[in-house]
């Protein structure tokens, strides 16, 4: 392998993994298609057995065999040796990655890969029954909780607006635990995400939309009704806001969750596991 120990956290080899931000990672350095970073061994695993192609690895000295030798095993299964030996494999201390990554919580390693071009809206939805839409979530945690449900509990894909989060980002992909990379998804352009553009396109390809929102004419979640339609696309709003007015009304249902205690919401990610649950049945 290429190992590379590093001592100096201004080393320009490591300009990559102290990107000041998503955007600047995403873009900056593969302009044609992006990269993105995957921190922890679990999460890295799922994005190699994803077919995604490893660039370069950043692992602290203490953590080489016990996060690392996994990642290498799995990089020369799916990739071959030859890909293994030539990408660079940076190691250092524990206080010089906590300088590079700024993160105190997440440890052990680090790989950056390139992204997979995302599908149209028309290409990822085609042959799905049951996807959700998370519409204008920017929370990341959410995303990639809601993301996580969505596979858990055999949802189709999932398909996300244009202001959402991406689910490629570290703190989405970690709290999904990787399952960002085993459930379809992809992300729709600023154009098809204005106004009403989503909910035509989505009734056009056949889909009966489901708004999950608190209104006087909402149905409970548990609806045998909604449940028979085919084709369903169960709509996730951002925290706080909701769905916007126009879209929960142009969709074909409005759907609740009954609650007790006077509690009137759930964290949209509880929210979305109880929906995909029954409306799975």
């Amino acid at each position: 392998m290429n190992i590379i120990e590093i001592k100096d956290i201004n080393a320009p080899e490591l300009k990559v993994f102290a990107a000041s931000s998503e955007a600047q990672l995403y873009r900056y350095f593969d302009p044609e298609i992006g990269i993105f970073m995957a921190e922890s061994a679990n999460v890295v695993l799922r994005a190699l057995e994803a077919g995604y192609e490893p660039l370069s690895v950043l692992v602290e000295d203490n953590r080489f065999e016990i996060e690392g030798r996994p990642v290498f095993d799995a990089i020369e299964k799916h990739w071959g040796k030859e890909k293994l030996d030539s990408i660079p494999v940076y190691m250092a201390q524990r206080e010089i990655v906590m300088n590079i990554t700024g993160y105190n919580l997440v440890r052990g390693l680090w790989v950056t890969l390139r992204r997979k071009p995302e599908p149209s809206i028309e290409e990822f939805l085609k042959d799905k029954k049951r996807i959700t839409v998370l519409y204008d979530v920017v929370n990341p945690t959410n995303v990639g909780a809601i993301i996580r449900c969505a596979a858990a509990l055999g949802m189709d894909g999932a398909l996300l607006t244009h202001p959402s989060v991406d689910p490629l980002t570290r703190r989405s992909a970690r709290v999904s635990m990787g399952t960002v990379f085993q459930i379809p998804w992809t992300q729709a352009s600023r154009e098809e995400s204005e106004g009403l553009n989503l909910i035509k396109k989505l009734q056009d390809n056949g889909f009966k939309t489901v708004a999950m929102a608190l209104t006087e004419d909402s149905t409970s979640v548990d609806n045998d009704e909604i449940r028979a339609n085919e084709k369903l696309a169960i709509l996730m709003g951002s925290e706080g806001p909701g769905l916007p007015k126009e879209v929960i009304a142009a969709c074909d249902y409005r759907v609740m969750i009954p609650m007790y205690h006077g509690v009137d919401s759930l964290n949209v990610a509880a929210a979305s596991a109880i929906s995909f649950w029954e409306l799975m049945k």
